[in-house]
């Protein structure tokens, strides 16, 4: 059964940092392309940052330039270090499998995410 357990979310004033990371069981986490995606109420769930296992990456246009992904395929985790947070980043962060086109669908069910919320 895969879990995916996603941490490191918290509140932080709008200039400041915070690194999120994503374990995974149950898979083999070298043959996945891996994404973080975040959720707000109301709006549809969106793809922030994707990594191959070749470390090729895809960013959201918003996200580009503040935040960086990055995976350890040895030790099953991956990182999403956020810098420079606006408040419109404020969201329910969340990790998977990111497969088809640009990335956008999942792999596995979802964990139960992590809350980061920007203060202006």
């Amino acid at each position: 059964q895969v879990q995916l357990v996603e941490s490191g979310g918290g509140l932080v004033q709008a200039g400041g940092s915070l690194r999120l990371s994503c374990t995974a069981s149950g898979i083999t986490f070298s043959d996945n392309v891996m994404g973080w995606y975040r959720h707000v109420l109301g709006k549809q769930r969106e793809l922030v940052a994707g990594i191959r296992p070749g470390r090729v990456t895809k960013y959201l246009n918003s996200v580009r330039g503040r935040f960086t992904i990055s995976r350890d395929d040895a030790e099953n985790i991956m990182y999403l270090q956020m810098n420079n947070l606006k408040p419109e980043d404020t969201a329910v962060y969340y990790c998977n499998g990111a497969r088809g086109l640009g990335w956008h669908g999942t792999s596995f069910s979802w964990g139960q995410g992590t809350q980061v919320t920007v203060s202006s």
